[in-house]
């Protein structure tokens, strides 16, 4: 991993490097992704934040799933992934497409799909933990808050 100070500089400085990494801006170029983070604890040393850029293949879908305490934001880049969600009765499909933003709450089960056949979807997320998190579950269901419960 890469992380650049300026666009000038032909000298890069890794993450490895000795000295702290809180006291700079740190730029991950396209193409330097660590897996699919660029933005983590352990890629540039964010203490709060992840984020990254996550590329779901022509139909494909992801497992049920939520990101714990984490809030997601997520910003489509391309294709049209449809977001799916449970509302307590029944599935929510929220279909999206390029510039559109969603926000996924902490704990609400979803998943990703990408109906097209040909295109793939490209969205960039980012979460409120320093890394990413992902717990499966079998089925979607409707997140209870409790009421004046902050999450």
């Amino acid at each position: 991993m890469t992380t650049h100070h300026d666009n000038t500089s032909t000298t890069a400085r890794t993450s490895d490097e000795k000295g702290p990494l809180g006291n700079r801006v740190h730029h991950v170029r396209a193409g330097e992704l660590d897996g699919f983070a660029a933005i983590s604890g352990s890629t540039v040393g964010s203490k709060k934040l992840w984020m990254g850029m996550v590329e779901n293949p022509p139909l494909s879908s992801t497992d049920n799933h939520h990101h714990g305490a984490s809030e997601a934001g997520i910003y489509v880049v391309s294709g049209h992934p449809v977001f799916v969600y449970h509302d307590g009765t029944q599935e929510v499909r929220v279909a999206a497409g390029p510039g559109d933003f969603f926000l996924v709450p902490p704990f609400v089960p979803h998943r990703e799909e990408n109906p097209d056949p040909d295109e793939p979807a490209v969205v960039v997320i980012a979460r409120t933990t320093q890394e990413p998190i992902k717990v499966s579950v079998p089925e979607l269901y409707q997140h209870q808050v409790a009421d004046g419960a902050e999450q």
